[in-house]
This record gives C-alpha cells, sequence and structure tokens, in this order.
C-alpha cells in the first residue's frame, strides 16, 4: 500500500523536488503553498499521485483547515514534512521584515506540528519531518531571524521527541538540517560554499526519511560541518 506524505511548503526547491521524488516511487504525495499556479503546475506534471491545497502557514486557523482537508482528500496521512520557510522579506522596516520571518518560520511551523502531532497521536502512528538547518547551530549576523528560528525548530523536535519516548507514542520526529541546497531562497548569495545539487540532497532527505532517522544532514558533508561548529568555543563563533 502507497504511502501517503504532505509537504507543507511543495512550490520550490527542496519541497517541490521531494514531491517529484516521492510520486516517483509511488508515494501518494500532497502539496502546500502560497503560489497557486506552482501547485497547478506540479499537478500537470505528476498526475494523479499528486494532491495539492494552497496555504499560508501565517493564516492560522485557515491552513489548520486545509491541512485537514487536503488529508481527508487524500484518504489519510503517514508522513508530513515542515518545509514552509524564508530567509528574507520585503517589508518596510527591518523589525517588520524578521518578524514575517519569525511569524512564518516559527508561528506556522508550530501551527502545523501541533496539528499533525494531534492527528497522529489519534491514529497511533506516523512521521514528522521538520526542515531546520546548518544555521540553526549558530547565530549568524547576516540572517539572525532565520538562524534563530531554524535553531527554535530543532530544539522544538528534540523536545517533541522527548515527549514522543516517555509517552510511548508511535511517532518518529526527523530533524532535515540542509547545508547549502540550490534553490530560490540561495539564488544570488555570496559566500556560500559545498552548494548542492537539488536532487541529490532531496535523495539523501528521503532515505534517511524512510529510515526513520532522527537526523538527516544533506548533503552529506555538512554532518562534518555540524561536528565542527558543536567543538568550536563560542568566543570563536562571535567573531565569524
Amino acid at each position: 500500500m502507497s504511502k501517503k506524505i504532505i509537504i507543507i511548503g511543495a512550490t520550490s526547491g527542496i519541497g517541490e523536488e521531494l514531491a517529484r521524488q516521492c510520486v516517483n516511487k509511488e508515494y501518494h504525495v500532497g502539496g502546500t503553498g502560497r503560489r497557486l499556479e506552482r501547485l497547478e503546475d506540479l499537478k500537470k506534471e505528476l498526475g494523479n499521485y499528486f494532491y495539492f491545497a494552497p496555504m499560508d502557514v501565517t493564516d492560522h486557523a485557515k491552513s489548520k483547515q486545509q491541512l485537514h482537508d487536503l488529508i481527508e482528500n487524500m484518504g489519510g496521512m503517514d508522513i508530513i514534512v515542515l518545509n514552509a520557510g524564508i530567509s528574507n522579506y520585503p517589508a518596510s522596516s527591518i523589525t517588520a521584515m524578521e518578524q514575517k520571518i519569525i511569524d512564518v518560520n516559527v508561528s506556522g511551523f508550530v501551527q502545523m506540528f501541533g496539528e499533525a502531532f494531534q492527528y497522529f497521536k489519534k491514529q497511533g502512528y506516523g512521521q514528522i519531518v521538520g526542515v531546520s538547518s546548518i544555521a540553526s547551530l549558530f547565530g549568524s549576523s547576516r540572517a539572525a531571524p532565520y538562524s534563530s528560528s531554524k535553531a527554535f525548530i530543532s530544539t522544538y523536535m528534540q523536545a517533541y521527541r522527548q515527549r514522543c519516548n516517555k509517552m510511548k507514542e508511535d511517532i518518529t520526529i526527523t530533524d532535515v538540517k540542509p547545508g547549502f541546497v540550490k534553490s530560490e531562497m540561495t539564488e544570488g548569495k555570496k559566500g556560500m560554499f559545498w552548494v548542492g545539487e537539488t536532487d541529490k540532497a532531496v535523495k539523501q532527505m528521503l532515505k534517511d526519511i524512510e529510515k526513520k532517522k532522527a537526523h538527516s544532514y544533506v548533503t552529506r558533508r555538512w554532518r562534518f560541518v555540524a561536528w565542527l561548529l558543536k567543538l568550536t568555543p563560542n568566543w570563536v563563533l562571535d567573531r565569524m
């Protein structure tokens, strides 16, 4: 029986490629995003295995209902991938821009995570995959709200992983930490290295999801960077 996976944030980059690779493996895939035309294009490309719903995760009440409608339309959900996120946003001030990043990356994430957790708890099993970042391991002077929001995601998922273990819940929590991966989010940015091809990163990510790993570093070489960052003293990081 085909697994059913819902990808929150499937209109570009990692989320879009994940939808393709999952359909190629005969998953039933639900995709969401703010850009309806991109979802419609994916539907034309991927056919009957792909379902979609336009969604803005900052509209909490509406996005929750859209998630449940999508689950019903698909006939269930086994895995949810929380991939919606932004690194910058045009706004009238730095404060407004940073607040928008927090609204999407933190508040939107928490709302979707909570709905999925309650659904899986009632169902008796499931897997929640959160896409954080290598940036979650240190504060970046060039992207303070982004790196902080990704640190929140990782810590939040760790806490729920502990909760599932204590409550004996059959819910897997997978933290995916991408390094630099080709996408609209990284396009044109300077100072990047080891920029991974999207299809390669997603192939590794999907393999880790299927193995129900707690942590996934994509591409694999970023595991070394994560290890190095964890060993680096704060006084060094503060001068980076």
